[in-house]
């Protein structure tokens, strides 16, 4: 097993985000169309939050993601994304050890942390990587 491999090995590079002044039914519709549990929110190239599936479910009951729109549609014009996100999100830098990000999901309620270097979004990192990355080592 590598010890010291960096995350950068097992993040996603390519991320989906939403503004802060978007609205609610483009992030519902981003995660669903992207298949994806979890989007940044940035202003500018400031990570100034994050939403997920779990945050949507719980305004709307989840019936946005079975296909029962109806009545959870008002609920996500009555809100902003400002107050449904994770405001200040904790981050980590592309060169974290896959080891100490899996002891901060042990430790904190995190499934998924921005990867921000000097300040700019590089990627986003979730549960499922680090779950990946041991089976790796594991079937080598």
């Amino acid at each position: 097993m590598k010890k010291r491999e960096p995350i950068s090995h097992i993040m996603t590079k390519t991320v989906v985000t939403a503004n802060e002044n978007d609205n609610l039914k483009n992030v519902v519709e981003l995660l669903r169309k992207n298949t994806i549990r979890h989007i940044p929110i940035v202003r500018g190239k400031d990570v100034v939050g994050i939403i997920s599936r779990t945050d949507i479910n719980r305004l709307t009951f989840g019936a946005l993601f079975e296909g029962q729109e109806g009545a959870d549609e008002a609920i996500l014009d009555m809100l902003t994304i400002s107050q449904v996100m994770t405001s200040k999100p904790k981050t980590v830098s592309s060169d974290t050890i896959i080891r100490d990000l899996a002891e901060i999901f042990v430790k904190e309620d995190f499934h998924a942390l921005p990867v921000v270097d000097n300040g700019q979004l590089k990627g986003i990192v979730t549960t499922t990587d680090v779950v990946k990355y041991f089976l790796e080592q594991y079937t080598n």
